[in-house]
């Protein structure tokens, strides 16, 4: 809102830096001339439990080496037009080689088309877990070293899944994996053309080089591996990403199947399967002493002026942010007094305390976090609704790094329905962060918010300094002014979900 908004720091304001996970890739964007489609994201369906209603749909295609796949795979896409979809490339999941293969490697004498080459492990882990609709780490291999990059990339589930690679229907695991099977066939005259020109000028290769790889491997390869794979394809594309007829009967079909999954987030079958139930055991109100009451007075007050709301408002979350501490787990210690007296006391005994703010009014709660816990890593999640299917969106993340032991404090400002709040928590939970670390912290809730983020996540511990009905009046005060205007952020940064440019926040 735009009283919540006072309480931003000033554009400008100098920051503390943090290492983050943020990939630092291309974004996972696919541009068209129509639109920007999303192929990276987490996607807002979960059922009343907090999770994916149905599994990701996923699409596997085969072929030779520069068969087209790729351009298949993009045809495709753009053509489905979903909002939500992941690209993974086999080329990702090459073996991590040794150093007698790594001679071999820059002397074009390791063999790269055998499906030893490829860790199947990791990569029907990998596909597994995208499939689930959980996030994972990619590989980022280097064609021009024959090596894995220091650091991973991020990739979270979607509503379809388009994995291509050379050995896509190599492994058993695999094929089960796969909901539909795609072959691409073009002619090996045209594949190698391709390989020469894509070696030599991406790849840093030599004519020479590449010709002697495609004749000792690639070629007999393809016959000995692939080819006889065709025939598990429910579908084979001649002439690869020219075909569009065959790529719009890809299309229809995935189109059916999606609509078979029903991917919906079910808001309303989680208010009314808690709609009078009483509060749940998960929610810690702080306690409405006199001060607390007065404060909300001052807040809620229609003739409450601009710094007035500000200035109680930072003492009401000084105290929500102090209460919301007592719940992290501590510990017996004996500390001697300056006197030389022995103190019975306590200390903190988890890993690690990370604060992550729901963008934009989360971060309002950021300066009381950082004015009680000392260096506390702070963390951002940007969720929006759509506009459209009124749905919330994951379009940035940017968390610290090694979170999974840490013990969260997830901040919003205000919840109402508890859209926004569940797929934060849903987020956190796929970064391996424990359920249980979870405390969620708001200024304001509603009674719908309390009891749709407590019946999807039992173990996040739900902490408010007040439980109301509704929020409508309290935002309707204070949020009409921002509501007539577009989302605004004075931060600029690269969103690798959403393509718009603005500056990097730091922390």
């Amino acid at each position: 809102t735009d009283s919540l908004d006072r309480l931003l720091p000033p554009a400008g304001a100098p920051r503390k830096k943090s290492a983050t996970s943020l990939s630092k890739t291309e974004p996972p964007l696919l541009r068209t001339g129509k639109r920007t489609i999303y192929t990276a994201g987490r996607p807002p369906w979960y059922d009343e439990h907090g999770a994916q209603s149905k599994e990701a749909f996923v699409i596997g295609l085969c072929g030779g080496s520069a068969s087209g796949k790729t351009t298949v795979a993009n045809k495709i896409i753009e053509a489905l037009d979903v909002p939500w979809v992941v690209l993974l490339s086999m080329d990702s999941f090459y073996k991590v080689l040794s150093p007698e293969e790594q001679v071999l490697a820059a002397q074009n004498d390791y063999n790269f088309d055998h499906p030893g080459a490829f860790d199947f492990e990791l990569l029907v882990a990998t596909l597994r877990k995208l499939k689930q609709g959980r996030s994972v780490k990619i590989p980022v291999y280097d064609f021009t070293t024959h090596r894995r990059q220091k650091d991973w990339k991020n990739l979270y589930g979607a509503s379809v899944i388009i994995f291509e690679g050379i050995m896509s229907f190599a492994d058993k695991e695999l094929l089960q994996l796969l909901d539909m099977k795609i072959f691409v066939d073009t002619d090996s005259d045209i594949r190698l053309v391709r390989r020469l020109r894509r070696d030599i000028t991406e790849r840093g290769r030599d004519i020479e080089g590449v010709i002697k790889q495609y004749n000792k491997f690639v070629k007999p390869a393809f016959e000995q591996y692939i080819e006889p794979t065709m025939r598990l394809a429910d579908i084979v594309v001649p002439r690869g990403g020219g075909n569009m007829v065959a790529i719009d009967l890809i299309v229809q079909h995935v189109h059916s199947q999606l609509e078979e999954h029903t991917l919906l987030f079910r808001r309303a079958l989680l208010a009314s399967a808690q709609q009078m139930q009483q509060l749940p055991q998960t929610l810690s109100v702080l306690e409405s002493t006199p001060q607390v009451r007065g404060l909300h007075t001052i807040i809620r007050n229609k003739e409450t002026s601009r710094d007035e709301f500000i200035f109680y408002s930072k003492r009401l979350m000084r105290l929500l942010i102090e209460h919301a501490l007592t719940f992290l787990p501590s510990q017996p210690c004996a500390v001697q007094t300056p006197q030389g007296h022995e103190y019975e006391g306590r200390r903190h005994s988890g890993k690690g305390i990370t604060g992550v703010s729901i963008l934009r009014a989360g971060e309002t709660m950021e300066p009381a976090l950082r004015a009680v816990c000392k260096d506390v890593r702070i963390g951002k999640i940007l969720i929006q609704t759509n506009l459209d299917s009124g749905e919330p969106e994951l379009h940035y993340l940017r968390l610290p790094k090694d979170i999974s032991e840490d013990h969260i404090i997830l901040m919003d400002s205000t919840v109402s329905t508890g859209a926004a709040a569940m797929m934060a928590v849903r987020v956190l939970l796929d970064h391996e962060v424990q359920e249980d670390k979870i405390m969620l912290v708001s200024l304001l809730m509603a009674e719908l918010g309390v009891h749709s983020v407590a019946y999807a996540f039992p173990k996040v511990k739900i902490i408010t300094t007040a439980v109301d009905k509704n929020l409508d009046d309290f935002l309707s005060r204070y949020g009409s002014s921002l509501k007539k205007k577009p989302f605004r952020h004075h931060y600029s940064f690269t969103c690798p979900y959403s393509g718009s440019n603005r500056e990097e926040p730091e922390e």
